[in-house]
């Protein structure tokens, strides 16, 4: 046997494509898709998908960028699969940005046709104009909600002409996979809080491995019921439309995150799994629909969660897991592997275990804290060094932007920008970005431990603490502490909490109680906002 005859038999190039395609086939009849008062089979998504793949071919070259501006609505699913079944790369956007912020990302990503729901065609007006790539807008109607109004003259074309266009098609092949596991199969673009966002580049095998840990770690099988609550946007639903789709589960799709439409699903459609935020936390276990369930599993990143909300929805029967990741990793890179051991301690203390970041997951590698020259800092659980992270899900780089990525890649690890500490059982704990480190009187004040602190007060449900400009000692931190309904504590009461946690210098003297905090679709909390605010 020849090398070349041995290599074709044993290595095909991973991709999530194959996910869709073996579910189609072996469980056709399956319910795949919920959404308001449509849904799909297994057969009828593959369907949809092949067809849309055979008429975007037709109109794109390999690796054009295709975007999508929707919630998450079953044509956000299946542009998962779609784009990169055409040879294209999908670019998903993140649906609550402005017309100037959008129109960077078409232009800088290149893309060439845009998808967008109903709702959102008024924010691309002048895409079309301004972006000279751009040459085709589709509309993509949801007729589950009352149709909103569209401003005239803006799309070139509608969803459902272009999928019967691909229906016509069936004479044309589709491969369902690629040559090359390593091509590009999304580009997520960073929230940019700190400047432009970067386009961070997915590959096929990356989004392969990285689903098939989720799968693991959420325990996803046939009998899945997958809300979403998660934007699809965000870092590709951390891989998830295509892990859900791998375990043969069911995508229930939701246009917007309330708390009456988690309760009415989780109720009435048997929701087992979803994803979110700490606020999404918030939410359902604040709703006044909550109550006692059988079974339902809340993975949350972003920041760690409340003990109060952790204790609130462990009440109910929710199971809550904390991982911890990057939109450059793929979403969760690690995740708070839950252990025995933990059973008999306190829910304070349970709470407090169970918002480290955890461990590397299945597919990942070990994350390491370092210090400045790359050394690994103590396993303390003290000494503060920088978490850096490598691996097959790990980008494959900033798009157009190479200076970036070799800084982001210094060393052959990714620098996260985040500062933690090793605990001695191997559980790292994010302390705060390196950004937001407050150093005050020359000490070092990890913001994220202070919030942790004035979080494990039972009336706090949200809080973020910034550092703000100190005659005497440069800087000093300040709380903006969210209070849970019908909950009540002073600034003296919130004082009085966390100086009985933390060294008086950490104790915040400004305590303000703002009703919400600003964060980024992503969960993550706009701090230079609280920075400038009075």
């Amino acid at each position: 046997m020849s090398v070349s005859t041995a290599l074709a038999a044993n290595n095909t190039p991973l991709s999530p494509l194959r996910f869709l395609e073996r579910s189609a086939a072996v469980f056709p009849d399956r319910t795949a898709v919920i959404h308001g008062d449509r849904s799909y089979t297994y057969r009828e998504f593959g369907d949809e998908v092949a067809a849309l793949a055979r008429v975007l071919r037709q109109r794109i070259q390999p690796g054009d960028r295709v975007a999508y501006l929707a919630p998450n609505v079953p044509e956000m699913l299946f542009a998962h699969f779609a784009v990169p079944l055409a040879g294209g790369v999908l670019i998903a956007l993140n649906s609550r940005l402005a017309g100037p912020e959008l129109e960077y990302i078409l232009d800088h990503s290149g893309t060439t046709i845009l998808f967008v729901d109903s709702e959102f065609v008024g924010s691309v007006t002048s895409s079309k104009a301004n972006v000279t790539s751009l040459r085709e807008i589709i509309e993509i109607p949801d007729f589950t909600v009352p149709s909103p109004e569209v401003p005239t003259g803006i799309v070139t074309g509608q969803y459902a002409d272009l999928i019967a266009e691909g229906q016509a098609l069936t004479d044309q092949p589709l491969h369902w996979g690629v040559d090359d596991e390593q091509q590009c199969i999304a580009i997520n673009y960073t929230s940019g809080t700190t400047g432009k966002p970067k386009g961070v580049m997915y590959s096929h095998r990356g989004a392969y491995l990285n689903s098939l840990g989720e799968t693991f770690h959420n325990g996803f099988d046939g009998s899945t019921k997958y809300l979403w609550t998660l934007p699809m946007f965000h870092c590709n639903g951390w891989c998830t439309p295509w892990a859900v789709t791998q375990a043969a589960g069911t995508h229930i799709c939701l246009r917007a995150v309330r708390a009456d439409a988690i309760w009415d699903a989780i109720d009435n459609l048997g929701v087992t799994h979803l994803c979110g935020a700490p606020t999404v936390c918030s939410t359902i276990a604040d709703a006044d629909q909550a109550h006692k369930v059988e079974a339902l599993r809340i993975t949350t990143a972003g920041a760690p969660p409340s003990p109060t909300i952790i204790g609130k929805l462990e009440d109910i029967g929710v199971t809550v897991v904390h991982v911890y990741g990057l939109t450059e990793v793929y979403g969760p890179y690690t995740i708070c592997e839950y252990q025995e051991a933990w059973d008999d301690k306190p829910q304070s203390e349970r709470a407090a275990l169970l918002s480290r970041q955890g461990v590397g997951m299945v597919q990942a590698e070990n994350a390491r804290v370092v210090d400045a020259e790359m050394n690994d800092v103590p396993a303390d659980g003290q000494t503060m060094g920088e978490i850096v992270l490598r691996g097959n899900n790990v980008m494959l780089g900033y798009y157009r932007d190479e200076a970036a990525t070799a800084e982001a890649f210094a060393g052959g690890w990714f620098h996260s920008g985040d500062l933690g500490v090793m605990h001695p059982d191997g559980y790292i704990q994010l302390k705060d970005r390196a950004k937001d480190i407050i150093i005050s009187g020359g000490e070092n004040i990890s913001t994220v431990e202070v919030e942790q602190a004035i979080m494990s007060h039972p009336a706090v449900i949200d809080v973020a603490v910034v550092g703000v400009p100190d005659e005497k000692w440069g800087e000093r931190p300040k709380a903006f502490v969210v209070l849970g309904k019908g909950l009540q504590a002073s600034a003296e009461d919130i004082v009085e909490h966390t100086r009985a946690l933390l060294a008086g210098y950490k104790v915040p003297r400004d305590i303000v109680f703002p009703l919400d905090l600003p964060r980024t679709p992503t969960g993550k909390v706009l701090k230079f906002q609280l920075r400038a605010s009075k």
